[in-house]
């Protein structure tokens, strides 16, 4: 479906962007999770773990989301921090799909790591976004540090590596949920040092699809270079927010079928 022009297109993206970025999309999405959450901590600790769960559908993502918090008592900065061998290994009774216990416990023991070394989640994002002003090696090198914890192998296929190309779409839409903010209420907004003009789409099968069908995606495979083509395109909607049309990719890919 190609639009008679470049405006016309903006147009029918901003206005499927206003219908879908609302409170009421929090109602069936997987960030409800971490919105149940006031601190700072537990709020990106929640989201990143609630991320990286997420694929497959949504009314299945969102209940064990929920399961995984309810585990770490529904204070998953403390249980990170602080959480007894014990209750640390009461994790690996939980499962979604391919997320096994021993993957659970595996992000835990890594996240302890990365807040006791390194000083947590934001910290070194902001640290290495400073550094280089690129999302794709930010990415590659906070994957790099999540890593130095003694990961195990089966482990790794859950951290996306955008150096094979991956797309990152759980590492990206993570992004989107903490930097972006506006008035709408449905992203935290709570990293300020990184600049929104810098994310990158979170390009899953269904923003994907629609992106092609718009005309603004003519690489067949989901992968990094496709966010790169993606994103590129979004740029110049709007530069200084372009992955607020998220919403609206993924919106009319999953609620109107486009």
């Amino acid at each position: 479906m190609l639009f008679p022009s470049f405006n016309d297109l903006k147009d029918f993206l901003e206005l499927k962007y206003s219908e879908f970025n609302t409170p009421q999309y929090i109602e069936s999405d997987p960030i409800q999770v971490p919105h149940q959450f006031s601190e700072n901590n537990n709020i990106e600790i929640a989201a990143f773990l609630t991320a990286i769960i997420t694929w497959g559908r949504r009314s299945m993502i969102i209940p064990k989301a929920f399961e995984f918090m309810h585990l770490m008592g529904n204070q998953p900065y403390e249980f990170v921090l602080q959480a007894s061998e014990n209750e640390i290994r009461s994790i690996e009774k939980f499962q979604y799909r391919t997320f096994m216990g021993l993957d659970a416990v595996s992000f835990i023991r890594a996240l302890r790591k990365l807040y006791g070394d390194h000083g947590g989640l934001y910290t070194i994002f902001e640290k290495e976004y400073k550094a280089t002003g690129d999302i794709k090696q930010t990415l590659s090198r906070f994957r790099k540090i999540f890593l130095e914890y003694d990961f195990p192998y089966r482990s790794l296929k859950h951290l996306a590596n955008v150096d094979s190309g991956s797309a990152a779409k759980r590492l990206n839409m993570f992004l989107r949920w903490m930097v972006r903010k506006d008035d709408r209420g449905v992203d935290f907004g709570l990293w300020t040092k990184i600049s929104p003009a810098d994310l990158m789409i979170p390009l899953d099968i269904h923003a994907g699809n629609v992106a092609r069908k718009l005309g603004i995606l003519s690489r067949k495979q989901s992968d990094w270079k496709a966010v790169e083509e993606v994103t590129s395109y979004l740029r110049k909607l709007d530069p200084e927010d372009p992955v607020k049309y998220d919403f609206a990719l993924f919106g009319l890919g999953v609620f109107e079928k486009f």
